[in-house]
């Protein structure tokens, strides 16, 4: 008997019928006069992607891929180019609605293969949250999938609602950078020379995410929490020991993360994605990281598509914890019985 294939839960999609629904912000989809492709968030544009005609919108272009990579089934997510969170309230929960109601209804189509994770209107936290309920209630989507930066800390008090409401539920919460600029300020522009955004803003986010839920607080408050963070962390296994050391001996750190053992302990509670670079990387990462709370991702079609690690020693360690993660024998056990 062949081996069921891989669970991938890092897949972004472009949905066609979000288009448009954002007002001014768009999204659109269009071309230049000499035909070069764009694609528009605002005043940010991306030039030379074709989004139509690609795996990014077709899903039988995106199946066939899967199959030709050995990924059985597939966590579809908002592209992060369109999370929005820095626009008009309205027009966010909006988007947010017509994006998730497409993303079910592609779900539906290939319930075997896909599931969903919900785009969320993070300028409200209040409205994520009833965006949330009704993604997971009502469209069947597996939970929530938010951007690094939109305004206010991870550990920010009024986040205790977004968090309270996943443990209700008992659903994950993704997290997965952005590059600043889009529909926010613009962090720094050394950093847009030669795209290396793409690299060094996203690392820097993914370990201010991680910093930010473990310093804050948030895994010791929210124990039952699950929150997954996307490549591996960004610099985050470069940094976990002068992090360690920086919990337990500087007094700005709060007086709980002294004690030795207690940030390794808030960082254990912490879900990661296995989209790290480079073979050695990879090996470094799950020296820190390790695989009790990792799950296989690929930015699937991607700028860096085709970069991430040899993971077929790790297979069934990878399906058990990601079939864990989405609760995915509870809410689709058609696709867990698969990988039984």
């Amino acid at each position: 008997m062949s081996e069921p294939g891989i669970i991938d839960l890092h897949g972004h999609i472009v949905l066609e019928g979000s288009m448009g629904t954002a007002g001014w912000c768009g999204p659109t989809i269009g071309s230049h006069p000499d035909g070069t492709p764009f694609f528009q968030v605002g005043n940010y544009r991306l030039d030379g992607v074709a989004y139509r005609g690609s795996l990014f919108i077709e899903t039988d272009l995106r199946l066939a891929a899967m199959d030709e990579q050995g990924i059985a089934v597939q966590a579809l997510s908002p592209n992060p180019l369109t999370y929005l969170h820095f626009i008009d309230v309205p027009l966010a929960v909006d988007f947010c609605q017509a994006h998730n109601d497409d993303l079910a209804a592609t779900v539906r189509r290939h319930p075997n293969r896909f599931v969903g994770l919900a785009a969320l209107p993070m300028q409200d936290i209040g409205e994520a949250c009833r965006e949330l309920r009704r993604a997971v209630g009502s469209l069947g989507l597996l939970g929530g999938y938010i951007g690094t930066d939109f305004g206010r800390f991870l550990d920010d008090p009024a986040m205790d609602e977004l968090y309270s409401t996943c443990v209700e539920l008992d659903v994950p919460l993704f997290m997965h950078p952005t590059q600043s600029g889009i529909d926010g300020p613009l962090r720094d522009p050394r950093v847009r020379r030669w795209d290396l955004d793409l690299v060094l803003e996203y690392s820097f986010e993914e370990v201010l995410a991680v910093s930010t839920l473990v310093f804050g607080g948030v895994t010791e408050r929210f124990p039952t929490l699950d929150i997954c963070i996307s490549h591996g962390g960004g610099f985050t296994s470069m940094a976990m020991g002068k992090l360690r050391k920086l919990a337990e001996r500087r007094k700005a750190a709060p007086e709980w993360i002294h004690e030795p053992g207690a940030f390794d302990r808030a960082l254990g509670r912490l879900w990661f994605d296995c989209h790290v670079t480079g073979s050695r990387e990879f090996e470094f990462a799950l020296a820190q990281l390790g695989t009790e709370r990792l799950v296989f991702g690929t930015n699937f079609g991607g700028w860096d598509k085709g970069t991430g690690p040899d993971v077929t020693a790790l297979r069934t360690s990878l399906n058990a914890n990601a079939i864990r993660l989405t609760r995915l024998e509870r809410r689709a056990p058609s696709i867990a019985a698969a990988f039984a």
